[in-house]
């Protein structure tokens, strides 16, 4: 685009400050793992992200490259509007393990992930995450429509459910 970094963020602080942009931030700690530590960002608004990817309609979404990054990002509003947390990171390392969403809470760890899949299942990068973060619990957000435990630490919660998070984390 031809603009400098400086650039690029204070537009992004204008998009963000419009309610248009979410930047989430990363949590780092000293852990001996090379931590990302530039924040990510989404749409606020997936009706905006639609209309810029040019899909009309659910059947163009379905069959699109970006729908788990639309749906991550519409999942994150909903839990973020229900939770009403006052801090929330995301977490990543340089070697690809990654938290979608991140948080303290009475001083414990909790994490969320958000996976457009009837069934989610873990993935490596989640029991990464569980082991290094030490988290007490992970979700993983999903569209289906019936909650199951995966796991002594991980639950899958459909999105409609994400209310009931408040009484986990209280």
């Amino acid at each position: 685009m031809g603009l400098s970094d400086k650039t690029v963020r204070a537009y992004l602080d204008i998009l963000t400050g419009t309610f248009m942009l979410r930047q989430l931030q990363p949590w780092h700690e000293n852990i001996g793992k090379r931590q990302v530590k530039s924040p990510k960002v989404y749409f606020r608004d997936s009706g905006i992200l639609h209309s810029l990817l040019n899909l009309s309609d659910f059947h163009s979404l379905t069959g699109h490259p970006r729908i788990g990054a639309s749906w991550e990002g519409f999942a994150l509003e909903q839990t973020l509007q229900c939770l009403k947390l006052p801090q929330v990171f995301f977490w990543a390392t340089h070697n690809g393990a990654e938290l979608d969403l991140f948080f303290l809470h009475h001083g414990r760890r909790y994490g969320i992930e958000f996976k457009f899949s009837e069934a989610p299942e873990t993935t490596k990068s989640m029991h990464i995450a569980l082991q290094t973060l030490k988290l007490h619990h992970l979700w993983i957000i999903h569209p289906g429509k019936h909650p199951y435990p995966i796991d002594k630490k991980i639950s899958a919660l459909p999105l409609m459910d994400v209310g009931t998070l408040e009484k986990f984390v209280r």
